[in-house]
């Protein structure tokens, strides 16, 4: 018997439309009778980078690696906007749609696959508005550029990993829902989103190397930025923990959910 089964993967594909219906249905909610529309995927992660380049670039003094600090922390503002967002989506995403999981069968992976599809709208927007502001600023990236898809992916196995979870979590356990918040906002700190990792004192680098964001944050950045080294052996560990969180994820919300109709 294999860790994860391909009968999981083969199952949700034959619902793939089912999958995007329910994600073009997510951005119709979100942005329904919403003044700027899909216009808050640019304003959240630049009010943000505006806050963070004040206090932490110009106050602070928080170094960015040469890089101009408002593309340093949008560059990992981008990532962390989607993951956030998206894990606070998909934790309750069976519980918003427990009349459907109670009513008709479908593979439930595709509530939190929904959110994971759904988010990637705001991410596109995202990462053009972060290219405009290269262009503004003249930082070209160089071949490492060739790696940036290999951290996105790592970013969407890990957010679909940890969203499988904390979804299937929050069904037996309805508290949960009022801890994501505060471990959202402590793992934007634990992450080197607005500071470089290699702040982080020497002697706690490994304990930052088991936050799999820390890794892909800092990997996206070396691929768009010359200036940022790319530390092989951070990319190893964020790309074995993001795979090894999804395959987690996968396994532990198939056996939690045959009890899903009835707990809800």
């Amino acid at each position: 018997m294999t860790f994860v089964n391909p009968s999981w993967f083969s199952e949700l594909w034959r619902y793939r439309e089912l999958v995007f219906f329910l994600a073009w249905r997510d951005v119709k909610v979100r942005y329904k009778q919403a003044v700027l529309g899909a216009g808050w995927a640019i304003l959240q992660p630049l009010l943000t980078m505006v806050v963070f380049t004040v206090f932490f670039g110009r106050l602070a003094k928080v170094p960015s690696e040469g890089v101009p600090y408002p593309l340093f922390s949008l560059g990992a503002l981008v990532l962390w906007t989607y993951f956030a967002g998206v894990v606070s989506l998909a934790s309750q995403s069976l519980i918003t749609n427990s009349n459907l999981i109670s009513k008709v069968y479908f593979p439930r992976l595709a509530l939190p696959a929904s959110t994971a599809v759904s988010g990637l709208i705001d991410f596109a927007i995202g990462l053009g508005c972060l290219a405009l502001m290269m262009v503004y600023y003249q930082v070209w990236p160089s071949w490492g550029l060739l790696l940036a898809p290999l951290f996105l992916a790592s970013l969407l196995m890990l957010t679909v990993g940890v969203s499988l979870i904390l979804a299937a979590l929050t069904v037996r356990y309805r508290d949960i829902k009022y801890t994501i918040p505060f471990l959202i906002q402590l793992g934007l700190f634990v992450t080197p989103v607005i500071y470089p990792i290699r702040m982080i004192p020497e002697r706690f680098q490994p304990l930052a190397a088991l936050n799999p964001m820390s890794g892909i944050v800092e990997g996206f950045r070396a691929s768009l930025f010359p200036q940022v080294r790319l530390d092989a052996g951070l990319t190893a560990s964020s790309l074995f923990l993001s795979a090894a969180a999804l395959a987690a994820g996968i396994l532990y919300f198939r056996r939690a959910e045959r009890l899903f109709a009835d707990i809800i």
